[in-house]
């Protein structure tokens, strides 16, 4: 781990900055922002998802999530529904022509990040995203009391939640 948190953090914004500018210039031949690109790749699985899951997933606050739902309902690609076990709730689904996007831009996406394979070889990439993986789930639990053991209290103060 970085010597700093700061360190760390700048790692880490650096490598995201840079991943998302790489998608975007794939996803801008397509006309199709990288937000839109994941509220698809989550609807890919078939499942329908509510607008909260979307949100986070797209990493959109929820008015900006309303406009982009709207704008590819408007071009076909995703339809709402009535959640059946919850009526107040909507769930977003893919379209067929919005599942046919989803694999165009998989597609693509995929050949273009396969170029980083040589310098990220397949077992240094599997070890980086289960490191990442596991930094959010300790994030997301709450801060560790510098025992590795995880405070939410903490992390709750830290987002403005905790009182």
């Amino acid at each position: 781990m970085a010597r700093r948190p700061q360190e760390l953090l700048h790692l880490l914004t650096r490598a995201e900055r840079l991943s998302v500018r790489r998608v975007q210039s794939v996803l801008d031949g397509f006309d199709c922002s990288v937000e839109a690109w994941r509220v698809l790749d989550l609807l890919s699985d078939g499942q329908g998802h509510n607008m909260t899951a979307l949100a986070e997933h797209a990493f959109l606050p929820a008015p900006s999530l309303t406009k982009l739902i709207d704008q590819l309902v408007d071009q076909n690609l995703v339809f709402r529904r009535v959640d059946p076990t919850d009526r107040r709730r909507v769930l977003a689904h893919l379209t067929p022509r919005g599942m046919e996007r989803w694999q165009l831009l998989s597609r693509h996406v995929r050949v273009d990040w396969a170029e980083l394979e040589p310098p990220l070889a397949e077992e240094d990439g599997k070890r980086l995203e289960l490191l990442l993986d596991r930094l959010a789930r300790a994030l997301e639990g709450g801060a560790t009391d510098g025992r590795g053991r995880v405070s939410a209290s903490r992390a709750e103060r830290a987002a403005g939640r905790g009182r």
